[in-house]
């Protein structure tokens, strides 16, 4: 019980800034984006408790889950032998621009469109996964499809705040550019 005393005002922040999205946008640059920040250790419970205040109005988007979708898409050998072949350019597996198959930031974007579509506020759960792969949270944010989404997009953000600094994952430093912090 002490967990959801002690995160209700975050939880109040985000609703306040999912319900006005004319505010967000100004406040955005222009971004559609939520960044909702929150200990990598406490990840389970700020997931739960999400599903929980927003079951009937969101779409939760696990990354981890359209991961292994995506190395599926082939098999591990192929996926396997593909990163090795770009080892010294592995992001481009994940994020590869113009080529036309579809890659795993193809698939984040397509599941957050279908979420939009449906009315459903997409909320970007276990982001943590996206490490390594050369896909930002800028990347996703300035993208064309998010900025004019319906509703905004929620990132569920695995990170720390250090003197108005972002750290992913507490470490890596990370943009907030395009979208509003709830920290």
């Amino acid at each position: 019980m002490s967990y959801i005393n002690d995160n209700r005002q975050k939880f109040e922040d985000l609703n306040s800034n999912i319900e006005n999205q004319d505010q967000l946008k100004k406040l955005a640059n222009g971004g559609n984006s939520i960044l909702f920040s929150y200990p990598p250790n406490d990840e389970q419970l700020y997931i739960a408790q999400a599903k929980e205040l927003y079951q009937d109005k969101a779409c939760f988007i696990d990354i981890s889950q359209l991961f292994v979708q995506f190395i599926d898409q082939d098999g591990w050998e192929p996926f396997k032998q593909y990163y090795k072949e770009l080892r010294l350019s592995s992001h481009k597996v994940f994020k590869s621009g113009d080529d036309p198959s579809i890659d795993l930031f193809d698939l984040i974007i397509h599941e957050i469109k279908q979420a939009s579509d449906n009315n459903k506020i997409p909320f970007l759960v276990r982001t943590g996964c996206l490490y390594g792969t050369g896909i930002e949270n800028v990347n996703i944010m300035e993208h064309k499809t998010i900025m004019s989404l319906k509703l905004p997009l929620v990132l569920f953000y695995p990170s720390r705040i250090e003197d108005d600094n972002l750290y992913f994952l507490n470490f890596k430093n990370a943009s907030k550019y395009r979208c509003i912090l709830v920290k």
